[in-house]
């Protein structure tokens, strides 16, 4: 495969403390939600309409209180923030948001939490910029429900495009192969993991391993007339072969270096 076809996908998962967050809030229940979550997320920004300003007063956060339509505010906020929770309806998010998406590889994440505090939604950049774990971590905050969409969460089954993100590893493929490959892994089809690097701890949910995905070591292994997809976990060059034989479906991930060991601490 030539290169100008390979994209990486996912970086390395971020410091929690380098996230930008940002609070938005326009109401009188959501400034006081916002105010709430901004006390548990020292890092986190408050954007609120000029007159509900007064309830961040005894927070240390930047507070940016705007005069006008928060309309106006958007194109800022995707540009300075990685994640913007708004305390605002789901569908005035919807309407505000739009005209700025570019794509999911670009935009933040968008995450909603109704004006009482009992629902959190992630709406935009779930997986790869972070609203599903945004969603859950301010769900946890407020002891509300996070309500995830993306059939991957829904199904307790492998996230293609992020997995092993928490480890260091980033994705090396087409596009094309992370939405055929994802369609395969949430439809339940057999799927080849192939791992020949990186930690074995990249399976983080409290549920099994899916029956459907199969846990190798070779690519030997790999049966073509069995498995729909392999997902590669591997430091080693890829023929073109293989990207040819299993054209969009395959998937290669590619973990950190492990640091080489001192030549005197392998003599002992």
């Amino acid at each position: 495969m030539s290169s100008d076809a390979t994209v990486v996908l996912s970086a390395p998962a971020p410091n929690e403390a380098d996230t930008r967050i940002c609070l938005i809030a326009i109401t009188k229940h959501g400034a006081a939600l916002a105010a709430r979550l901004a006390r548990d997320l020292p890092q986190a920004h408050v954007c609120t309409a000029s007159k509900f300003a007064a309830t961040f007063a005894d927070l240390p956060q930047p507070v940016h209180a705007y005069a006008g339509a928060l309309r106006d505010e958007m194109a800022r906020l995707f540009a300075q923030y990685d994640q913007l929770v708004f305390l605002v309806s789901l569908g005035a998010v919807v309407r505000l948001i739009a005209p700025c998406l570019k794509s999911k590889d670009e935009d933040p994440g968008v995450t909603v939490v109704d004006d009482a505090g009992q629902f959190v939604i992630p709406v935009l950049s779930g997986h790869v910029g972070g609203a599903n774990a945004m969603s859950e971590r301010v769900a946890d905050l407020l002891g509300a429900t996070a309500v995830l969409t993306t059939a991957s969460d829904v199904g307790k089954t492998i996230p293609v495009d992020i997995l092993g993100r928490h480890l260091g590893w980033r994705v090396e493929a087409p596009k094309i192969n992370i939405t055929r490959v994802s369609a395969h892994v949430v439809n339940g089809e057999p799927i080849a993991f192939v791992q020949q690097a990186g930690s074995r701890h990249w399976w983080t949910r409290a549920t099994p391993l899916p029956a459907n995905i199969e846990c190798l070591e070779h690519w030997d292994q790999v049966r073509p007339e069995h498995h729909r997809a392999v997902l590669w976990v591997t430091q080693a060059d890829i023929p073109a072969a293989h990207w040819q034989q299993w054209a969009e479906r395959l998937v290669v991930y590619r973990p950190p270096l492990e640091p080489a060991i001192p030549a005197d601490e392998v003599r002992a």
